[in-house]
């Protein structure tokens, strides 16, 4: 069972339906407690940095979120979801994260190609992990970003896509993952993807 995590300002029926038509069990959960239960999460997301984390903090979902990552549970990321997961961001200001990996997400320079990233990109990958089971390096997502994440593990990067330079479009790291694109638009890659999250084994 996938525990989406909804606090009120997601795509969580766009992802909710993606699972569902792979024949993943998804329950939505909004309050601590339920993520306190969970045996596997996700965390959708769209909008503002800022704006999303304080409403985590509204309904108490920090720190069951960074409890049930400690204690193994397999969490994905997802868009803005996956930017949560670093330590702080810069868009409108300096503002925490979850920190439950080590780097901050920054914006795409001013003097590269048109921002916001938007469109469809190619994931390029050495095809060694888990998530990436199925997909092809040079595969097709759908990005919708402005601000991009830094890790500062080179080697927390599982995919790059590059749009003036390299970034990290997935990262991986024990048993937390993050996808900067869109998995519920990226059709048959997209799916894959997520059906490579619900196969996966964590800790209960």
């Amino acid at each position: 069972m996938i525990t989406l995590i909804d606090y009120g300002g997601s795509n969580l029926r766009s992802v909710q339906k993606a699972f569902e038509s792979i024949g993943a069990g998804v329950r939505v959960a909004s309050q601590a407690e339920e993520v306190a239960r969970s045996r596997k999460l996700v965390l959708p997301g769209v909008g503002a940095f800022a704006a999303g984390m304080a409403a985590l903090r509204r309904q108490d979902l920090v720190e069951a979120i960074r409890q049930r990552a400690k204690q193994g549970v397999p969490l994905l990321g997802i868009c803005l979801g996956m930017q949560f997961l670093f330590q702080r961001s810069e868009e409108m200001g300096d503002h925490a994260g979850l920190g439950l990996l080590e780097g901050e997400v920054v914006r795409f320079p001013e003097t590269g190609p048109k921002i916001p990233h938007m469109g469809w990109n190619q994931l390029l990958h050495t095809g060694h992990h888990p998530l990436l089971k199925g997909v092809s390096s040079g595969a097709y997502t759908y990005f919708v970003h402005s601000y991009y994440c830094q890790p500062a593990d080179e080697a927390t990067t599982i995919a790059q896509a590059d749009y003036g330079g390299p970034f990290a479009a997935m990262v991986g790291q024990d048993n937390i993952y993050g996808i900067q694109f869109h998995p519920e638009k990226s059709q048959q890659v997209g799916l894959t993807i997520l059906r490579n999250f619900s196969n996966m084994n964590g800790s209960s």
